[in-house]
Parts: structure tokens; sequence; C-alpha cells
């Protein structure tokens, strides 16, 4: 297997409140953890604290988006500096909600990873194609160009774990094989290796994100280029465990 520490996240969209979450965060801290996996937990920005507050340390805590500057006339936003100040480490950024929901372009996204990294913020930043655009052929098009947007915002690629969701595998239940998985997380290393270094290539963690379940995980694991996972639905279930400890 590789030197690359494994990593799950879990993204827990718009669901939960504080009751639903306080029952899934004791399940959490009290569960057996595999200790070679990096476990980060994506909360509704308004439970950030109480994430952070509730979770033991092992356990990291992100926002789910933010925004490119660090506070100004920005109705609804929250900016790097606000999530640190809530003890959260990391943020997911250019998801495929925020880009296909919201219409978030990749130059935004570009701006917004960027702005993160330089407060020091680690970035899950996320990548993917559509049905239509798998079934045209195009996949390796759409996700070079959106990892091309990010590469061009990133100085210091030791904070950046890059997510693979195929559009069409996230909330369907359809999940991509692992052999699809492992061919485009393959391809993907090729590009970093290609245009940014070795080094880089050899050390970013690709996961994978599309309706990971307790029941698919670990074959998805058992790929080489398969660094882990960010999880929507299943992480608010008990099988989240069973995600996380999928190399255990």
């Amino acid at each position: 297997m590789s030197p690359r520490k494994f990593f799950v996240g879990g993204n827990w969209k718009m669901n939960g409140n504080k009751e639903s979450l306080g029952e899934l965060m004791t399940t959490l801290n009290t569960a057996s953890l595999h200790d070679q996996t990096e476990v980060v937990c994506g909360a509704p920005s308004i439970y950030l604290d109480y994430a952070r507050s509730s979770l033991d340390a092992r356990i990291g805590v992100a926002a789910q988006n933010c925004y490119k500057v660090s506070k100004g006339a920005f109705t609804g936003e929250i900016s790097p500096a606000m999530i640190k100040d809530c003890g959260a480490e990391w943020v997911i950024l250019g998801h495929s909600e925020r880009r296909h929901v919201f219409g978030e372009s990749d130059e935004l996204i570009g701006q917004k990873v960027a702005h993160a990294l330089e407060n020091d913020l680690g970035v899950i930043a996320c990548i993917g194609e559509k049905l239509e655009e798998r079934e045209a052929g195009t996949t390796e098009e759409v996700v070079y160009t959106q990892t091309q947007v990010i590469a061009e915002n990133v100085k210091d690629w030791a904070k950046v774990v890059l997510a693979y969701e195929p559009v069409w595998a996230i909330g369907t239940g359809k999940t991509a094989t692992p052999e699809q998985a492992q061919e485009v997380h393959e391809k993907l290393r090729a590009w970093l290796r290609a245009n940014v270094s070795d080094d880089v290539a050899d050390s970013m963690r690709i996961i994978y994100g599309g309706s990971v379940t307790g029941a698919n995980c670990k074959e998805l694991a058992s790929q080489s280029d398969v660094d882990g996972f960010l999880v929507g639905g299943a992480s608010l279930k008990p099988e989240f465990v069973d995600i996380i400890n999928a190399r255990a």
C-alpha cells in the first residue's frame, strides 16, 4: 500500500440537528477507529463550534464552504478566519452541489482555494464529471480542467486533499466501480506528475466520493490510487465507522 495516510471525510451537508448530530458524534467518539486513518467531519457552518467542542481531538472538523476574502459586506458567507476561530481545520471547496446547484465557477473555486490556504486551512478540493460528460467521453478533459484551476491557486500542496466525485454517483445510489474510480485516480496522479511535480503526485491523497457505503468501501479502498473517501449520506449513519475502518 502507498505511504499516503488514508483520509476519510464525512460531509454532513445540510442535515442534522443538535440532537441527532450529538448522537452521531458520541458514536464516533466511542468507536474504535483505525489509527492510521485521518478522519474529518464536515459540519454545517452553524454547528462548527458545536462539532469541534463535541468531537474527540483525533477527529478533524471541516466547514463545507467559505468565501474568498477575510471579511466584508458578503451577507450569508463565512471566511477561513471565522472557520479557524471555531477551531475547525479544514474546508470543503468545489463540491458539485456548490458548482451545479449554486453556480460556482472554476475561477471562484480557485480563488477560494487560494484564500483558504493563505489562512492555513486544509482544503478538500472536489472535482468530478456529470453523467452526460462521462457518456460523451470527456471525463478526463473535465477533471483535468477543474484540477488545473485548483493547481494554479496552490502554493503548499501538503494542505490539500483532492476529492474525485463523479456527479452521477453522488446521492444516486450509483457508485463508480472500483476499476472506474482507480482509472480516474491513476490518471489524476499522472496529471499531477506531468503538471506539478513527482513529489506532489506521490504524496497527494486522492479520495473518492459518490455513494460510498459500508458495503462497498473495502473494495474501493483496496485500489492503489484510492487514498480515502469523502462520504455523504453514510457519514450520518453508524456505518461511517465501517468506512473509516475500510483499511483496518
